[in-house]
């Protein structure tokens, strides 16, 4: 009998100067990233499954669809309740999956994941996920692309929790340059759309977070000449400071102070930073979906740096 299978799968280090990384082949999903021996992301051990969706790709779709239920071309699709506690669909189709390894050299690992139709998606895909580590932090490119033969809607995400080193996010100072935030109602579904300006999620001037539950879309981002859409996550008192960045491919990051999370230890000890291409229940709206033509291709990126 051979070596019990680890709950994250194969574990693929990588590094660059003082950062480390480790990739595993579940979900192609980043479980640790530290900087100088310091951790920059709340991961998990090696010898735990993943929870709170911790560093995991959500395609073709990030955060819920309610009840599962949606349709395309005027058929009706029913998705398996994966958020059975709220009756959604919830984080995509290959969270769970086993990916291969594509590539893998001293500070980049390449992993992929082919996803065949199955009942509430009937299309096929390939999905591909890539970190890379560099003087500049890490980068983590996602692409996918439509293997069937008709146009596929797809929106895509990923799911880290950052720290800059507070025993709980309460004591960190938080900078969301984002000027709309997205309320939800019964299942966590949205209602409509709100300025932050006036509200208790309003971080675009830094502000320490303190007590404030979070776990709302932004939208409207703020973006630097580059492109860039950044947020900044500090330990105060000169402490060190995570800047997590999305490029143009998202326009949403949905904020998770982590109070909803099963384990009550582990709860507010990192804050979810979730890029997402569309927001929550979009598959049944159509909000900001991307479709892919038969073939066509999709990318985007988003990265973490570390101060």
């Amino acid at each position: 009998m051979g070596e019990p299978l680890l709950p994250s799968g194969q574990q693929l280090e990588i590094s660059h100067g003082d950062q480390r990384a480790v990739v595993v082949t579940v979900g192609g999903g980043l479980r640790t990233y530290d900087v100088g021996g310091v951790p920059v992301l709340d991961g998990y051990a090696a010898d735990a499954m993943c929870d709170g969706a911790r560093g995991q790709t959500l395609v073709p779709w990030p955060n819920r669809v309610k009840d599962g239920k949606w349709s395309w071309d005027g058929k009706e699709q029913q998705l398996a309740l994966t958020e059975p506690e709220q009756h959604n669909a919830i984080h995509g189709l290959v969270r769970w999956m086993p990916w291969h390894v594509l590539d893998h050299e001293d500070s980049v690992v390449s992993l992929g994941c082919a996803s065949y139709p199955q009942p509430g998606y009937p299309w096929p895909f390939d999905v591909t996920t890539t970190y890379t580590l560099d003087d500049s932090g890490l980068t983590v490119q996602t692409a996918v692309t439509n293997q069937g033969t008709s146009p596929a809607p797809i929106a895509a995400g990923a799911h880290p929790y950052i720290t800059a080193g507070t025993a709980k996010i309460d004591d960190a100072t938080l900078h969301v340059p984002a000027q709309t935030w997205i309320p939800t109602g019964a299942q966590q579904i949205p209602t409509g759309r709100e300025p932050v300006e006036g509200s208790a999620y309003d971080f675009r001037t830094p502000r320490v977070i303190g007590d404030v539950e979070i776990d709302y879309t932004y939208t409207d981002l703020d973006r630097d000449d580059d492109g860039r859409f950044r947020l900044q996550l500090a330990a105060q008192g000169g402490g060190r400071t995570i800047t997590f960045w999305v490029g143009t491919a998202y326009d949403f990051v949905e904020i998770f102070t982590g109070d909803a999370l099963p384990d009550e230890a582990r709860r507010r000890q990192g804050l979810g930073v979730e890029p997402m291409t569309a927001p929550p229940n979009a598959f049944a709206t159509g909000e900001s979906l991307i479709v892919l033509a038969p073939g066509e291709r999709w990318s985007g990126e988003w990265g973490i740096t570390a101060q």
